[in-house]
């Protein structure tokens, strides 16, 4: 059986999920549901795994980016959908072309799954269930200080957006994210909430407080479903992993 860590229906014609390890077809520590990683995963078995996800979701087409840790954000528009071919989401190993860089995403556009794909990082989906405006953000350590949230919001305020919802999903968590003392003080300076310390009395950093209070001060209503990536063997984490890490797929989409 497929699985997920589903959010309960969020109605209105949205569709929001966090995936995590079961259901695919990759092996040994990519997976088996990695829908990353397509430089070094078997191409088909990514592909299975996109299959597998829309088929148990109703989605048909998934639109990623390539994901340089920045601040930058892509409105996904009519233009951009009539050039995006059937393997487009998996970049350039499949098609030639390479994916747009940026690490965050908006639309108004239906039927069309925005996925940010995260293995410790901190992924956020936002609608606005009223006006059909949807988003997605890539905020690890980097993208959040540089000001992805702030700029994603500002994205979706741009195309309409009022009363913004967003969902931190699965990351590692503050107890867990082991930094050097000095880059614990200097982000924590920009980001307030970012200070921690791990479960072993090291310095750390909690990107998922950061980013509740950077939400909220954007005037944001945040929901938490942020299970921790490195302690939980369901879930894919690069601290765990290393380099043969999959990835989870943070999704939202509008159903009409």
């Amino acid at each position: 059986m497929f699985a997920f860590l589903h959010l309960p229906s969020a109605g209105d014609g949205l569709g929001l999920a966090f995936t995590d390890r079961a259901g695919g077809v990759s092996e040994g520590s990519f997976g088996p549901l990695n829908l990353g990683r397509t430089d070094v995963d078997d191409l088909t078995h990514v592909g299975e795994n996109f299959e597998r996800v829309g088929a148990s979701l109703g989605i048909r087409r998934f639109i990623t980016l390539a994901q340089v840790h920045g601040p930058d954000v892509v409105v996904v528009d009519r233009a951009m959908l009539a050039d995006w071919g059937p393997e487009q989401h998996l970049g350039s190993e499949a098609t030639g072309i390479p994916l747009v860089k940026a690490d965050a995403m908006v639309t108004t556009e239906p039927d069309v799954a925005l996925c940010i794909r995260v293995a410790d990082c901190l992924p956020v989906v936002f609608a606005d269930r009223t006006r059909g405006v949807i988003g997605a953000a890539h905020a690890g350590r980097v993208g959040l200080a540089a000001g992805v949230l702030p700029r994603t919001v500002a994205a979706l305020r741009e195309l309409g957006a009022q009363d913004i919802e967003a969902w931190l999903g699965p990351h590692i968590c503050g107890s867990c994210y082991e930094v050097p003392a000095a880059m614990r003080e200097e982000v924590a300076r920009d980001l307030p909430g970012a200070y921690a310390e791990t479960s072993w009395g090291t310095p750390a950093l909690d990107l998922g407080a950061a980013a509740v209070h950077q939400l909220q001060e954007l005037g944001c209503r945040v929901e938490r479903r942020d299970r921790c990536t490195r302690t939980s063997p369901d879930l894919h984490s690069h601290r765990r992993d290393g380099a043969g890490a999959g990835r989870i797929g943070a999704l939202v989409w509008r159903t009409r």
